[in-house]
Formats: C-alpha cells, sequence, structure tokens
C-alpha cells in the first residue's frame, strides 16, 4: 500500500512494520522509567543530606531565586508551587514583612465590637477641632470598635477627575481610582523572607506547614486545633505557638470578639518568652501585639510592647518611630518629640520622622519651624509619609506665613487621594456626596428647620444675650489656634449629637425649639452653639473635618459693615434673622472688622445625602 512519511521518518504499514515499531517503543519506555527511578533515588538521598547535613543554606537559596520557590506563599515547596513556576495558576499577591511575614489579612477595626475601648487621641489645643482637621493624632483605632464606617479613610480616598483651583471651582466632585505604585521598601519586603524558624522548628517543618496551611486555606478553627496540638507536643515550639497566636487573631476577626482577640494578644507574648526565638520572629510577634493593643484601646500597653521592642532591637529606627507615634496616641507630644530628635539625630534623612516632628512643632504654633520638616519629610516618599494630616498642615502653615505654595501642595494632596478638591481638604469622608461650598435652604430639603430660625431668631437671640450679658462665664474661648487675631467666643448646646443639659438650662427655649429636628442634634459630626466675635478678629483659612455635615449660620447681632465670610472664592456677610448655609468642608475665613461685637447661631447638620444607616453608624468627630 506504499510509504507514510511522518517527520521525515519511513513507516511500513505492513503488520510486521507495526510490530517492531511497538518492541521499538517498549525498550525506549522501559529505558525512560530505569533512568526516573535512578533520579528520584539520588534526589531522595541528597534531600536526607540537606536536612541533616546543612549542606544547602536554604535562606541563601530563597534570596538568590528571588523567593520564587515558595511562589504561593504557603512557606514551602509542594504542588501548588509547581503549578504557578507552570504557569497553571496564578501567584497570590502576598507582601511579606516583618510585622506580617505571612502576608495575612490585617484584621480592621470594624470587625469587632467594642468592650470598654479607652479613648486614644491627643489634643495639643486642649480639645478636639470642630472646625478643621486638627493636630489630633489619632489613627483608625481611634473610632469606638462598635462603629462600622461606610466611609472610606484618607489615604484611599478615590482621586477627583477633574481639579479644581483657587480661580476654579466645580459644582460637584466625580471620583476615580488612583493606580497604586509599589514603593521601594515595599518591593524589598517582598523579596527578604523572614527567618522565622529555629534549629527545632526546622525537624517539624512539615507539620507547621500542614497547620498553617488550614489557616491559609480559611479553616481557621482547624487550623487553631492543629496549632494547640502542636504547642502541647512542643510546648518551647516558638514557631508553633506563633501559629496559635495567628489562628487565634483569625477567629478573633471571624468571630467579631475581642475576647478571643485577647488570647491573641497573650500568645503573641508568650511567643517572645520563649527560648531561641529567631529575632524575625520576636520583631513580628511583638510588632503585632503592639498592633493589636492599640486596636483594643489598649494604648499604655501597645506602648509597652513598643518600648520592649526598641530595647532588644535598638538600631532598629523604624521600631523607635513606631514607639513615637504610641506616645502620640497618648497625647505625650513631649515624649515622641524627644524620640523623633533622638532618630533624626542618628538617621537625619528619615522621612517618617521628620514629618511627624514637623506635625509636633505645628502644635506647638511653631509654624515658621515646623514647614521644612513637613516639606522634606513629604518629599522623601518614605512608607508612613503620604498621609493627608501631613498636606494639610504643611499647607496650612505655608499660609500662614504667607507663602502662595501652600495651595500646590494642598493639589498635590488632591493628586495623591486625600482632598476632594484643592478647596475640599476635609480628611473624614464619604465618597460620592453632592460637594458645593454654598447652599440654599431648597437644596438641603432642610427648609422646615430655617424657617424656625428664622421666624424665632428674636426669642433666640434674647436668649444667648442673657447668657452673654451675665457673670457665669459660659462663652468659653476658641481653643483651635485658628485665629491670628481678636477674641472668639463660644457657647456650646450640642456636641457630637449629644446635648449639653448644663448649657440648655441657661438658653431652655433656644433648646426647646430644636428638639423637634434630628438633622441637627442627632448630627455626631458637629455641634450647635453660639459665636461671638469682637472687633478686630481674623479667622485664618480652614477647613472643617469631614464633608457628611452642612453648617447654617443664623445672624443674631451683626454690625451694619465690617463683618464677612469667604467661602472657596465667594464672599458672604451675614444678616440679622438670617441664614447662611455652607459646606464648612471647603476651605473658609473670616473677618470681624467691625466697631461692635457679632453674634451668630451655629446649627450643624447631617449632610442631606447620607442615608439613615449612615448618619447612625458614622463615627463622631
Amino acid at each position: 500500500m506504499g510509504e507514510t512519511s511522518v517527520d521525515g521518518a519511513k513507516m511500513t504499514d505492513s503488520p510486521g512494520g507495526n510490530a517492531a515499531i511497538k518492541s521499538e517503543k517498549k525498550t525506549e519506555g522501559n529505558s525512560f522509567f530505569s533512568w526516573l527511578l535512578v533520579l528520584a533515588l539520588l534526589g531522595a538521598w541528597l534531600s536526607v543530606g540537606v536536612m541533616w547535613f546543612d549542606l544547602v543554606d536554604y535562606n541563601s537559596v530563597v534570596g538568590a531565586l528571588g523567593g520564587v520557590y515558595d511562589a504561593d506563599g504557603d512557606g514551602d515547596f509542594d504542588v501548588e508551587d509547581a503549578k504557578v513556576l507552570l504557569g497553571l495558576t496564578e501567584k497570590p499577591v502576598m507582601v511579606a514583612s516583618p510585622e506580617n511575614p505571612l502576608g495575612e489579612k490585617e484584621l480592621h477595626e470594624e470587625s469587632l465590637p467594642g468592650e470598654n475601648k479607652e479613648s486614644i487621641s491627643h489634643s495639643p489645643h486642649g480639645s478636639t477641632y470642630d472646625a478643621e482637621p486638627s493636630l489630633e493624632f489619632t489613627t483608625e483605632e481611634s473610632r469606638p470598635a462598635n462603629q462600622i464606617s461606610p466611609e472610606l479613610p484618607p489615604a484611599t480616598q478615590p482621586v477627583p477627575t477633574s481639579v479644581s483651583t483657587p480661580e476654579s471651582i466645580t459644582e460637584t466632585t466625580e471620583f476615580t481610582e488612583e493606580p497604586s505604585v509599589e514603593s521601594k521598601e515595599e518591593k524589598e519586603a517582598k523579596k527578604k523572607k523572614p527567618k522565622l524558624l529555629n534549629k527545632f522548628d526546622k525537624t517539624i517543618k512539615s507539620e507547621i506547614n500542614a497547620a498553617e496551611k488550614l489557616r491559609k486555606k480559611g479553616k481557621i478553627e482547624e487550623s487553631l486545633h492543629a496549632f494547640e496540638a502542636l504547642v502541647q507536643k512542643f510546648p518551647q515550639s516558638p514557631r508553633c505557638r506563633y501559629g496559635k497566636a495567628q489562628a487565634e487573631d483569625d477567629l478573633a476577626e471571624k468571630m467579631r470578639s475581642n475576647e478571643m482577640l485577647l488570647k491573641a494578644v497573650n500568645s503573641y507574648r508568650e511567643v517572645a518568652d520563649l527560648p531561641d526565638v529567631p529575632p524575625d520572629l520576636i520583631k513580628a510577634t511583638l510588632k503585632r501585639r503592639a498592633d493589636r493593643q492599640q486596636f483594643l484601646g489598649r494604648t499604655r500597653g501597645s506602648l509597652a510592647t513598643l518600648e520592649k521592642l526598641v530595647q532588644i532591637f535598638p538600631e532598629d529606627v523604624s521600631l523607635k518611630n513606631d514607639l513615637g507615634v504610641a506616645h502620640l496616641l497618648l497625647g505625650d507630644n513631649k515624649s515622641a518629640k524627644r524620640i523623633y530628635e533622638e532618630v533624626l539625630a542618628r538617621a537625619p534623612h528619615d522621612g517618617f520622622a521628620k514629618v511627624h516632628y514637623g506635625f509636633i512643632l505645628k502644635s506647638e504654633n511653631k509654624i515658621a519651624e515646623s514647614i521644612p520638616y513637613l516639606r522634606e519629610g513629604l518629599e522623601t516618599g518614605e512608607p508612613g509619609t503620604d498621609d493627608g494630616r501631613f498636606y494639610f498642615h504643611l499647607g496650612d502653615a505655608l499660609q500662614r506665613t504667607g507663602d502662595k505654595s501652600a495651595y500646590d501642595w494642598y493639589e498635590a494632596g488632591h493628586r495623591r487621594g486625600h482632598f476632594a478638591s484643592v478647596w475640599q481638604r476635609s480628611l473624614y469622608n464619604v465618597p460620592g456626596l453632592r460637594a458645593q461650598p454654598w447652599w440654599t435652604a431648597e437644596e438641603t430639603g432642610y427648609t422646615v428647620l430655617v424657617k424656625m430660625l428664622e421666624r424665632n431668631w428674636l426669642t433666640i437671640r434674647d436668649e444667648a444675650l442673657s447668657v452673654l450679658d451675665g457673670t457665669s462665664g459660659q462663652f468659653l474661648p476658641e481653643d483651635e489656634n485658628l485665629r491670628e487675631t481678636g477674641d472668639w467666643g463660644q457657647f456650646t448646646l450640642w456636641q457630637q449629637g449629644r446635648k449639653v443639659a448644663a448649657s440648655c438650662r441657661h438658653v431652655p427655649k433656644t433648646c426647646a425649639l430644636l428638639e423637634r429636628y434630628p438633622e441637627a442634634t442627632s448630627c455626631k459630626r458637629g455641634q450647635i452653639k453660639f459665636s461671638v466675635m469682637q472687633t478686630g478678629t481674623h479667622v485664618w483659612p480652614h477647613t472643617g473635618p469631614t464633608n457628611c455635615r452642612l453648617r447654617m449660620h443664623l445672624g443674631l447681632v451683626i454690625p451694619s459693615k465690617g463683618c464677612r465670610i469667604r467661602c472657596t472664592n465667594q464672599t458672604r456677610e451675614w444678616e440679622e434673622g438670617k441664614v447662611l448655609i455652607f459646606d464648612d468642608s471647603f476651605e473658609h475665613e473670616v473677618w470681624q472688622e467691625a466697631e461692635s461685637y457679632r453674634l451668630i447661631f451655629i446649627v450643624d447638620v447631617w449632610h442631606p445625602e447620607l442615608t439613615q444607616l449612615q448618619r447612625q453608624t458614622l463615627s463622631p468627630i
């Protein structure tokens, strides 16, 4: 029947030819499997030699390969790693770092209900700012733990597509996501794998990996039981106890349980107390413990843990930086300042220390001195410097010294996603809310409240005057460092959605009028108060802390000329018996150049586009 050519080889169609081919294939197959068996035996003996005689420094190999041997990030090389290397599955994105060596998901505050949580804040001016993002140093943990906020944290706010400048401002803001840029430090963190196993733990690595895989696959209870069994079996194993702590940490998030998280905190301490703990594991353990203590509101405990870390690793500047933050969170600016001075003496170009040191100087009202530290710190672009507060306070300091480059830094903060626009620089925001500097009563939907205020303005004025003219000292000086010159007093009736009963006893009619308007009295991100400003007062340009409220000003005693308020690039004047409404998350400034005092009534209301659920769950400011 002729011949057929396949890849240049001749094959005969006869039965004899087929038999010859089958025989040849069988011989080749036997030879192949024989070589495979020999290679497998050699591999097995080589593995034994490597394990028992330390023929290979695994960490050196990992460094040379850039961590590629553990392609799926589970701590060993297995079938899943092979699949990744062969391109059959995608490599998961896990950023390894000393405080998060296995790239585990961070536990966010929204995950846990609060249990006797301490206040975690400090105010260099003696009170929380109610008119601008404050010099109060806080973290996400400073929000009450039972509050689940639908807002985005400042550093992850989407970047507006259109840029509003002081010369041109848009009515509303549209948001788009800004692509993230991986820093040099993050890339290095991925390459450097912490050494978490001591010699003994290397001998039980397979058992540790089995328990760890359960945790990575989300089988947290099974993982915890596995690690508990390992701890009982090997009580001196640091890595087993660390795995137990991590599993408890994960389970706390799943259960939303502070009690379980406390167990994790104690387990982390037990790890560090064991003998022969690798330095990387001590660092990872104690950093995570300090973070979880801070989360629970145990700020002093977190401080003690960080102090221990600094004692163990005195050359690690990043740990001293963290310790400085812990002091700031306790309101101990003096200790924080000393620590950052020590850091800058050792590492004069450390950007993290610079921005925090500048932050402290500005809180001391050392405006000019704070500028170079804030500016140079931000220019480094180091982790921890890209924070809206630093852009905000650098711009504010520059404005107060008459430096017009302030708006360049506001623009930079806007591009980084910290500010909705150059004008609107609040830091605690709900995205997507209508954004405009001035509002009408109809636009707010609160026309009934506005009409009530304007109809009863004389009653409200008379009660305010009775307090103002008395000797009770109810009007307290503005203490937020917002004045360039003059005197400015305030008398508060509601604060963060809570009625100040002692104040309302002095102005009972005014408080009774407002009780029927929950859009004002329940506004946890605002106040209701009287404001008196004496002649010769100038209030610096500033912005409020949040876009979640609008501010109403009812004119009570307004001189015929000399009093005005600017919001963005529009300036207006008050009228007695009339309400002005503006969004104080936009930059505003006040001048009182009249011959007598100015008295107004301030009523903050929820932004009308916030849902009832948002109003109930947003944290107070």
